[in-house]
């Protein structure tokens, strides 16, 4: 998917970066004793993506947060079935929300990591304060991932601009597994 730079910086539409209340959410990481970053992404562009993933990070862990708390809550007919299902979500997410914080390092920025931070800038509603019945639950989890493959698309081209491949390339395959996921929620609301 390596595509080659183009010569317009995309720290010009830094401005078109989506951001929630305007909150700055990508700070810089290092000293002045730290080493330069140089991976051939200006320093504005790698702080626009990592704005950008720090707000797919926040939905992510909140999506976690859901599901794993669905799959202790779940009850009724459906329980079994539900239960696996929502835990194999919920570990999956648990995987995602590493490698996106990992990536906003690599870029040079700190990985928000608090409650405090995350309910900031996250689009996700936090779960509710008591459990839902399974299919209301079903309901909530497709919503969360549209929203997740939604806001993790909106920034795949901020990534292509700067010529941030492996951002792009990981963006999109969160994209396909929220999309995966939310279809197979949604089929199970059907008649």
């Amino acid at each position: 998917m390596a595509k080659a730079p183009k010569k317009s910086s995309p720290a010009s539409s830094a401005g078109k970066v989506p951001k929630k209340g305007g909150a700055v959410v990508a700070q810089e990481s290092g000293s002045r004793n730290a080493p330069i970053i140089n991976i051939g992404i200006e320093r504005q562009d790698r702080a626009a993506i990592a704005e950008g993933l720090s707000r797919v990070l926040a939905d992510t862990y909140t999506l976690y947060l859901t599901t794993h708390n669905f799959h202790w809550n779940v009850t009724g007919p459906h329980f079994n079935s539900l239960h696996a299902m929502f835990m194999g979500q919920y570990t999956e997410l648990w995987g995602a929300t590493d490698v996106l914080a990992e990536r906003i390092r690599a870029l040079g920025h700190y990985a928000p990591g608090s409650y405090a931070e995350f309910s900031k800038i996250a689009t996700v509603p936090d779960v509710p304060q008591n459990p839902p019945k399974a299919m209301e639950m079903v309901r909530i989890l497709v919503k969360g991932h549209e929203t997740v493959s939604r806001i993790a698309r909106e920034f795949i081209p901020v990534a292509e601009e700067a010529g941030d491949d492996p951002t792009a390339d990981m963006l999109t395959a969160r994209c396909t597994v929220h999309d995966q996921t939310a279809w197979m929620l949604r089929s199970l609301l059907e008649d």
